[in-house]
């Protein structure tokens, strides 16, 4: 018998929780609500979950200090936040934090559910799943990437990289040279390719070459290819 992924959200408004229960268990996902954050953080850290919904503003214990506690955890499970803090500097430490996601209250379900399913299909074939990407580590010029670790290093040293900079880069290492469209990428990387969150991909391009460049200001590894996209160049290849 197939076993239903579980999803675990933590949410204080129980209007919203109720609506994303609703939809998420038509999905055949099995959902358990927590309204407080301490009680979700409890459940987190004696279960096993496929992927958590959190709220950042809640009773007992905020969602940032949640996703951070999730993060410094030895087993990965996959963070959409949802939150009525809609500006950059949320969403930003939010995704530093090592969220894979971020939706801005209010947000239309059919999305989140969406984002949800693309989530889940990313993380399983990461792990092995799907097309038989997960298991083998990368090595090109100076980085390497080990997928199932989902820990990357440049000339020996670590890489700090949160979930999606990480897919983002994976993603470049398995096919150098090859160019993408953000289209391409959002469909690629996110899971899905709604017009309008293209400035999605220049964020975490941006900060992803703060990391793995020399010089971000001149980038040789991503590179912009005007009116194309962009192409991946390994480290010690780069001209």
């Amino acid at each position: 018998m197939e076993q239903h992924k579980r999803i675990l959200i933590i949410e204080d408004d129980a209007d919203i929780a109720e609506m994303l229960g609703l939809h998420l268990r038509e999905e055949r996902y099995d959902i358990v609500h927590c309204a407080r954050g301490d009680e979700g953080l409890r459940r987190l850290e004696q279960e096993a979950w496929d992927a958590l919904i959190l709220d950042l503003m809640l009773p007992g214990i905020d969602g940032l200090e949640i996703c951070r506690r999730v993060r410094a955890m030895p087993h990965y499970t996959p963070i959409i936040i949802i939150s009525a803090r809609s500006s950059e500097t949320h969403r930003i430490v939010g995704l530093e934090l090592g969220a894979d996601d971020y939706l801005a209250k209010p947000f239309s379900v059919l999305e989140l559910v969406a984002r949800v399913k693309a989530l889940l299909r990313r993380v399983d074939a990461l792990g092995g799943g799907g097309q038989g990407q997960g298991g083998a580590s990368l090595r090109l010029g100076r980085l390497l990437i080990d997928p199932l670790a989902r820990a990357a290093s440049l000339a020996g040293n670590p890489l700090e990289l949160t979930p999606r900079e990480f897919d983002l880069l994976h993603f470049f290492a398995r096919h150098p040279g090859k160019v993408f469209s953000r289209m391409g990428l959002l469909d690629a990387v996110w899971g899905y390719n709604h017009e309008g969150y293209e400035h999605t991909v220049n964020t975490h391009i941006n900060r992803l070459r703060a990391k793995i460049e020399a010089d971000p200001a001149q980038p040789a590894c991503i590179v912009t290819v005007w009116g194309q996209g962009y192409k991946f160049l390994p480290p010690g290849e780069a001209s």
